[in-house]
């Protein structure tokens, strides 16, 4: 699969990501080596390899993961900010990350 400037710039606006020309030019060649390492996996013969059988035990059986759904009281807004740092008007009050 090539990758060219087109589908870099598709990808970046999927991803909701602004990429300048400069990095479009940066990035489109960093990609497609990324892209052609991993099509090296279609070259590799796993006709003899089992699939995975994950959630299922050795044996092939179905492990029980699931749980019922009980209803709990909830544990409240005291008991919830009681361990907080700083508690704010009800809320968890958190450093502003930008």
């Amino acid at each position: 699969m090539p990758i060219d400037e087109a589908e870099v710039a598709k990808i970046a606006q999927l991803a909701h990501l602004e990429i300048t020309e400069d990095e479009l030019k940066a990035f489109t060649p960093q990609i497609a080596e990324i892209v052609r390492y991993v099509e090296q996996l279609n070259a590799i013969d796993t006709a003899n390899v089992e699939p995975a059988t994950g959630g299922f035990t050795k044996e092939g059986a179905m492990t029980d993961s699931t749980t019922n759904d009980v209803v709990r009281p909830s544990l409240g807004e005291r008991l919830a900010l009681e361990e907080a740092p700083d508690p704010a008007s009800g809320y968890f009050r958190v450093p502003k990350i930008l």
